[in-house]
Formats: C-alpha cells, structure tokens, sequence
C-alpha cells in the first residue's frame, strides 16, 4: 500500500551525491554514518531521537524505504531532518536496501540515480509536505489512545507481581538504599540535561545508571555509570567495559538478545526478565532498592514520546511512572527551566569596578601608595582623580 500522505513536489535543494550507508535500523547506522555520506534507512514513522542522531552524522541526505510518516500519530522526525536542511525523501521501497555500503549515488529530487540509471523514485518530502501530514496524522491519535490504553492493560495482567511486589528483580551488589539515582537515557535534550544537572551531581553524587546508550552518553559527559542497563543494543563495548555493574534486559520467554555480546566480551553481569523497556526496569530496580530520590534524564513521559518511540510496550513506561511516582523527579527540559540573564559584558563590567575599587583602596593609604609606585605631585593627581570617581574628598598634597 504507497503512503496516503505522498506529496510528488520537486525537491528545491541542489543534488546531493556521495557515499551510502546503508541499515534497517536507524540507531546502527547512525553509529558509522559520515558527514557527506548518504544515510539509507528503512524505518516508517521516523522518531524524533533517530532524526537528531542522524542530524549530528551530518549525512547530505536520508533515503528511506519507508513512508517516514505514515498517518498513526504526528511524529516529530521528518520536520527535524528538514529544518536541518537535510533533504528526505521517503517510500522509495525495499530495492533501496540492496544498495552495497560506499557506493556512489546522486539524488535528484524524489530520484535515485547511481551511474545515469534511476534506482528508484519516492516522495521528497517539503515542509509544506511534512506538515500537512502532521495535521492529517492527528486524527489517528484517538485510535492509538484506544490501543495504548489497551497496551497497558495487558502490561499490568502480565507484570502484576513485578509491579506490586517487585518479584523477578535481580540482586544489585551497587548499594542505592538512601541515595539518589540518576537514570540516563539516550533522549530527548539530554546532553543538555546532563550538562545542566553538573552542580547536582557534585553535590549529592548519585548512583549513575545508563539505560543502553545512555552510558555512552554518561561517559560522553564526563562522568562513569555504577550500572549499565538494556538490551545491549546501542551500548559500546568501552561503555560496557567501564566497570559499571551490567545488567541485561531479557524477554519473558527467556530470550535476551544482548547475553551474547557481553558473555563475549567477558563482563561479569546479570539478567533481568521483564517484559517493559530497559528504562523501567531501570527505575523499578532502584525503587526496590531503597533509592531516596530517582532523576531521570531524557526518558519518556507524554503520550506522543510514547508513540514516538514506535513500541506498543511503552504503555509499561506509564505504570512504571505510576509504581515510582513518589521518588521520581523529570529532570528532561531543566537545560530550558532557567537560564542566566548576566552576560559575559556584565560580568567583565563588574570585575573591572571591582578591580578599580581595590585600587582606589590601596591608594587611600600610604603603604598602599609606596605599593603602587605613586608620589610627588603627579601621584597626588592620579590619586584625586580616582577618588572624584568614587565621590570622596581630595587627600591632602604629599610632603
């Protein structure tokens, strides 16, 4: 079925050409995609943390396989890539992804062309484009709040034991009774939570969990996580051979994708099999624990991050929030909460009157005059000058 949202208007931009990297998953590509690369992905409702990491790869265009809106809920993606000035162009179909990684391609506008031949031909997407579907898409929120709420239901049959009583959750050997924890997620504004919250964690030194590539971003900031949580899918091996404590996200029929990869690795872990997403677990584990406070950053917490996400299981997130509402605090947004008013000239100012008060001091007094160098009648001078500028009488002639 093609996209009911295409828009056949001719790209404005100029044709870009380069180098493919091709992946189905968007959160892989990202990781060796180039500036001047063309990114080939397969991903319908493209979501807004995907779009911001490719955005930083800086790529000279997106191609994908799928419509990257495709009518259930008003994603927030394709706007992103766009006002980056980042041509997209969407429902190419799945011979795109037979493109081999480094081969040369141009786009020229909803084309595909490598060697004079057209590969395939989609939509290339406008700003009018994206949001007359963004307008269109709204009227499938109702239907998705039925399914969500449905979700959720099911979660709560299924996890009822986790939840209330908090049966399955492994033994941490990281303490977190009376502390606080800081709960990273690779999300929204992140970098700038992280950056942010610096004065607090100076001060309170929470325990630090990495939720997958969160503890990337931990590391990126500067800082080490205590515990490393997920399926391991977005994680690096530098992350997970840090030292933090690992934890692995399993399914509840035993399967854990991730166990591999860290079993190969050699780190020491642990298995935790539930069926909500990694960031839950994250924050029932310190819950159960004993943690005095829970800081989240860059998690989910409105129902369009929810289905943003483009998993039926983040209706786990919702009564995880409910579980650990007492001691959760969302730090995501306090990057924008305040920001100072004094600017750097301000702060210059007040330096240079500070520094101009000391001086005008030392000159008040005859040590502070043999210190400065200052006497005879030229000193005189140069000190009733500035004596005038704080408004105090002149000082008596020097003998």
């Amino acid at each position: 079925m093609r996209n009911p949202f295409r828009r056949q208007e001719a790209s404005t931009q100029e044709r870009p050409s380069g180098a493919v990297r091709v992946d189905a998953r968007t959160k892989k590509l990202t990781k060796r995609l180039r500036p001047g690369e063309i990114a080939v992905i397969d991903h319908t409702d493209l979501d807004r943390v995907s779009a911001e990491a490719l955005v930083e790869c800086q790529p000279v265009a997106v191609l994908n396989a799928s419509p990257s809106v495709s009518g259930r809920y008003p994603n927030l993606g394709p706007g992103i890539l766009l006002e980056a000035g980042i041509p997209l162009v969407d429902d190419l179909g799945p011979d795109i992804m037979r493109l081999r990684e480094g081969q040369e391609v141009t786009v020229d506008g909803a084309q595909v062309i490598r060697k004079g031949e057209i590969l395939a031909e989609g939509v290339a997407q406008t700003r009018q484009s994206v949001d007359e579907a963004m307008q269109a898409a709204k009227a499938g929120l109702a239907l998705q709040l039925e399914a969500f709420a449905a979700n959720t239901m099911e979660y709560m049959k299924a996890e009822r034991d986790l939840l209330l009583n908090g049966v399955g959750m492994p033994d941490i050997d990281t303490s977190m009774n009376g502390r606080h924890v800081l709960v990273v997620v690779r999300g929204y504004s992140y970098k700038e939570d992280l950056a942010a919250l610096r004065p607090y964690i100076r001060e309170y030194k929470p325990v630090i969990i990495g939720v997958d590539g969160g503890a990337d971003a931990v590391l990126e900031a500067g800082l080490k996580p205590q515990i490393i949580v997920g399926d391991m899918d977005s994680v690096s091996d530098k992350a997970l051979a840090c030292g933090a404590e690992v934890v692995v996200h399993a399914y509840r029929d035993g399967r854990a994708p991730g166990l591999g990869r860290v079993q190969d690795l050699g780190v020491d872990h642990k298995v935790f099999a539930a069926t909500g997403t990694s960031e839950d677990i994250a924050m029932l584990m310190a819950d159960e624990a004993g943690a005095e406070l829970i800081v989240a950053v860059g998690t989910h917490a409105t129902l369009l991050e929810f289905l943003d996400k483009g998993r039926a299981g983040m209706s786990s997130t919702f009564l995880t929030r409910l579980r650990v509402g007492s001691r959760l605090v969302d730090a995501k947004g306090v990057s924008r909460l305040y920001r100072t008013r004094i600017s750097g000239w301000q702060l210059f100012l007040l330096a240079l009157a500070g520094l101009v008060a000391l001086v005008v001091a030392l000159m008040a007094t005859p040590a502070g005059q043999t210190f400065l160098g200052l006497s005879g009648a030229v000193g005189d001078d140069i000190i009733n000058f500035f004596r005038s500028l704080v408004g105090l009488a002149p000082s008596q002639p020097s003998l």
